[in-house]
């Protein structure tokens, strides 16, 4: 298990090793499935943000996330979807009650699967999201 604020930050690197294709930045998450999709990173001092698909994705430990070996320009997505990060986010409920805003996520680095969210109201199992967009992250009520 890891957390989101831990794997920000994190040098990507290829599968031998050789030297960082740069830095996560963040996660997207496909919220119907309750994991993260894919790995925003960004390479060099003034590089663009790229998406790298989760399945591309090796290894993550505390020193690095390690792209699989396999992946062709270190797996970056040409079809990226839409990315609303989780941290910082307004959580509303399906009946439209705030809830807090999300500060951290803990999530299984091997499945992907989002385990628990924890806002400044306390912690949110990850089976309650339902939505995730511009302004807010949806959760059910209860």
């Amino acid at each position: 298990m890891m957390l989101f604020t831990e794997v920000r930050g994190l040098p990507v690197v290829p599968p031998d090793g050789a030297g960082p294709l740069g830095t996560v930045t963040s996660l997207t998450v496909d919220v119907v499935t309750g994991s993260v999709s894919h790995v925003w990173w960004r390479g060099g001092r003034f590089g663009r943000e790229t998406a790298l698909p989760w399945d591309a994705v090796g290894a993550v430990g505390p020193g690095a996330l390690r792209v699989r070996s396999g992946s062709r320009s270190g797996g970056a997505s040409a079809s990226a979807p839409s990315h609303h990060d989780l941290l910082g986010r307004r959580i509303l409920t399906d009946t439209g009650t705030g809830r807090g805003t999300v500060l951290d996520v803990a999530f299984d680095t091997r499945t992907a699967r989002l385990l628990a969210l924890f806002t400044t109201r306390g912690e949110l199992p990850a089976d309650r999201l339902l939505g995730l967009g511009d302004y807010a992250l949806v959760v059910r009520a209860g």
